[in-house]
């Protein structure tokens, strides 16, 4: 491996790793190299650029906390999430749609009753949700695991929230033996993604927008059925054709309908306007073997 040129230099590299033991990691590291060079090769890039661009990857590591992961905010911006996501995760037509995680999933949230008020006492809007989840013949899936959560009504996760030290807007929920699951909340708003770190400068060098639209996560696992992970957002938000994390279908675009005080299927709940979000979820049999 002497007097390597930039034509040479690839295959000698991908040699090296042509003894790796797992053959997946193999296939993995020589496809990671030929592409990696290929970019190096095509942009024709600089010594200045390298540098610069290990300092980007160095401050997006030295940004990432327990509660804040700038790498994956990083994998999201460039679309590397969703694009995992969609190749993990082929649906048929008539099946739910996954979108992406998220960084404030917590596995230490509370579980409730159907019906119940998770909204940590927050203000805003009150938030009526109804949900049904079905197989793929519509017939329902009782005793399913709904994990929920989402913002306030100013953008703001329970951990973003000051004062706030118990889980709000946040709870693990089952379906009855109708798949039905029912809980109140608060209307979530839109929010931008952080923009303190390096994918900040990233944002903002590229002149992209922060803003994320509105949405209420929902994670759905019931045995012998593809796990859910998916979202929904409003049908009115505007910004679900800049959604920074490309997390938005179609599908997953659904009607919040607004009623004002004392009218409405909900009236009988609440003295003030509210919001009523109804969605079925169809689930996918897990794969035979």
């Amino acid at each position: 491996m002497r007097d390597l040129t930039s034509d040479t230099i690839t295959p000698a590299v991908i040699s090296t790793v042509r003894g790796t033991k797992d053959p997946r990691l193999a296939e993995i590291l020589e496809s990671l190299v030929r592409h990696l060079h290929d970019f190096v090769r095509d942009v024709e890039l600089t010594e200045e650029e390298w540098a610069a661009g290990v300092d980007f990857l160095t401050r997006t590591g030295l940004t990432c906390t327990p509660t804040r992961q700038e790498f994956i905010l990083l994998s999201d911006v460039l679309g590397v999430t969703m694009l995992v996501d969609a190749l993990s995760n082929r649906r048929s037509a008539k099946a739910t749609q996954n979108s992406v995680l998220g960084p404030y999933f917590r596995q230490d949230r509370p579980q409730y009753a159907d019906g119940a008020d998770i909204s940590g006492g927050l203000p805003g809007t009150p938030l009526f949700f109804e949900g049904r989840v079905v197989n793929g013949d519509g017939a329902p899936v009782p005793g399913a695991g709904v994990d929920v959560w989402h913002s306030d009504a100013d953008g703001h996760y329970d951990m973003e929230v000051p004062g706030q030290e118990d889980p709000a807007m946040r709870a693990l929920l089952r379906t009855d033996e109708s798949g039905d699951f029912a809980f109140r909340s608060i209307r979530p708003a839109s929010y931008p993604i952080p923009g303190d770190g390096p994918v900040g400068e990233l944002m903002s060098a590229t002149s992209r927008s922060l803003m994320r639209p509105a949405h209420v996560h929902l994670l759905i696992e019931a045995p012998g059925f593809q796990r859910v992970t998916t979202m929904l957002f409003p049908s009115d938000d505007l910004y679900l054709d800049t959604d920074p994390v490309f997390g938005v279908k179609q599908s997953l675009v659904e009607t919040y309908e607004t009623h004002e005080a004392g009218e409405g299927p909900c009236s009988g709940q609440t003295d003030e306007p509210y919001t009523l979000l109804r969605r079925t979820f169809v689930l996918e049999p897990l794969p035979a073997r």
